[in-house]
């Protein structure tokens, strides 16, 4: 039987649909798919038999986790902790203007991505080439913005309805402007309308009349703009 399975991952809101077959997967259940950075493991949160395939491509999921690959995916926590670790500290041997965010062992351990912030680019070939001598395997930096760590990170919302908003729910980070604050009449105090990532909170635009479709401002609440 061939179906399409929507699969969740660890630490991530996003969400991918694969081709499975004869794997009977349910949901709830957690497995190992192919994706564009390796293999990977997720959870499956949805699924269907579908009509007809067309002409979409879809990666493939390649079996039902066992015991060994959710050791081993609890081991790679440890990885990444110790990676964070290093690279912290050569960071300040090396004096490089940067902040480390979060650090990623890609499941199959072909690659380890450190997600940083910085205000302008940083030469970090040289940090590249300690890790790669220390860690054994690929190096990928990725420099990313405020909103984006704040999405990595996560945290509890101002709001007080949970993890906040960008980790919880939002697929893509869209933009505030100033514009948007001052159509709202919520005037300029920028302490009460920053977030965690100390730019204009991303839930601003889900009071903005027709930003938002209602299903997104749904699971905010479409309240917590203006509130502290």
């Amino acid at each position: 039987m061939v179906q399409i399975v929507t699969v969740k991952f660890a630490n991530d809101s996003k969400t991918g649909e694969f081709l499975a077959h004869d794997l009977g997967l349910r949901v709830g259940d957690c497995c190992i798919v192919s994706t564009g950075r390796g293999a990977e493991l997720g959870m499956v949160v949805d699924g269907h038999v579908p009509e007809n395939l067309g002409t979409q491509k879809y990666h493939k999921a390649l079996r039902r986790a066992t015991e060994k690959d959710l050791y081993l995916n609890a081991k790679k926590e440890d990885r990444e902790d110790y990676a964070y670790r290093l690279c912290r500290k050569r960071i300040v041997v090396r004096n490089l203007p940067m902040k480390l965010s979060r650090v990623e062992y890609i499941f199959d351990g072909s690659r380890v991505i450190f997600y940083f912030t910085a205000d302008h680019r940083v030469d970090f070939r040289e940090l590249v080439k300690d890790l790669a001598r220390e860690l054994r395997t690929r190096i990928e930096m990725r420099q990313i913005g405020a909103r984006d760590e704040a999405k990595l990170v996560g945290g509890m919302g101002c709001c007080g309805q949970g993890e906040n908003c960008s980790k919880r729910f939002l697929k893509d980070l869209a933009s505030v402007s100033v514009r948007t604050v001052k159509e709202q009449g919520l005037g300029m105090n920028l302490n009460r309308l920053s977030g965690m990532c100390g730019r204009l909170k991303c839930c601003l635009n889900f009071t903005a009349e027709g930003d938002l479709l209602g299903s997104d401002r749904g699971q905010c609440g479409g309240n917590c703009g203006g509130s502290s």
